[in-house]
């Protein structure tokens, strides 16, 4: 049960968004840049991996399942097998030299900013990252532990059919954040 009155059958993020629709507007303006935005070098298969790997580094589930969703929807992962390599140890799992350095910024981001090691930029920057994308490294990580903490920290319900993570992933990568908030279904007694 959610910390405070929230809006019946939105998980996640949605309830407290739909709450405070003053804030929701900002918020989803930030992620459609920072994630869905085609204006980028890094794919947004790979930004939500990053999404989804310091939402897993702080132990939200919905966010982490929601954006693995969603990053397995860009990248063609059906099963979900990368995201979960991803999760479990980037450096053994099947993606770019540079996503495995760009994904260790991105958990040093998530222990403390000053966790970022020279040594960590230096790597990226030798297997071709660019500054944009270190810079969106940082600021995605930064940014999901916000959105995790917003989440978990309002207690916030995470719906246990996966479908539900399928099919909202397909409506984000169709439309963005943004414009995908009002095709956001609402829990009725007849979808519980």
């Amino acid at each position: 049960m959610a910390h405070i009155q929230l809006p019946e059958g939105l998980p996640g993020i949605r309830g407290p968004m739909t709450f405070s629709p003053e804030t929701a507007k900002p918020l989803n303006l930030l992620v459609d840049q920072l994630l869905w935005s085609a204006d980028n070098t890094l794919s947004q298969g790979e930004r939500e991996l990053i999404a989804t790997y310091v939402s897993a580094q702080n132990d939200c589930q919905y966010c982490q399942t929601i954006h693995g969703a969603i990053a397995s929807q860009w990248l063609g992962d059906t099963d979900w097998s990368l995201v979960q390599q991803v999760k479990q140890d980037p450096e053994t799992a099947p993606i770019s030299e540079k996503m495995k350095a760009l994904l260790a910024i991105a958990g040093s981001v998530q222990k403390g900013g000053k966790h970022v090691t020279t040594e960590q930029v230096d790597r990226a920057r030798n297997l071709g990252a660019t500054d944009k994308e270190i810079h969106d490294t940082v600021l995605i990580a930064a940014a999901f532990c916000m959105f995790n903490r917003y989440v978990d920290g309002l207690a916030t319900w995470m719906p246990d059919d996966t479908s539900f993570f399928r099919n909202r992933a397909i409506t984000i990568c169709e439309n963005g954040y943004s414009a995908s908030v009002s095709a956001m279904p609402i829990k009725t007694e007849a979808t519980v």
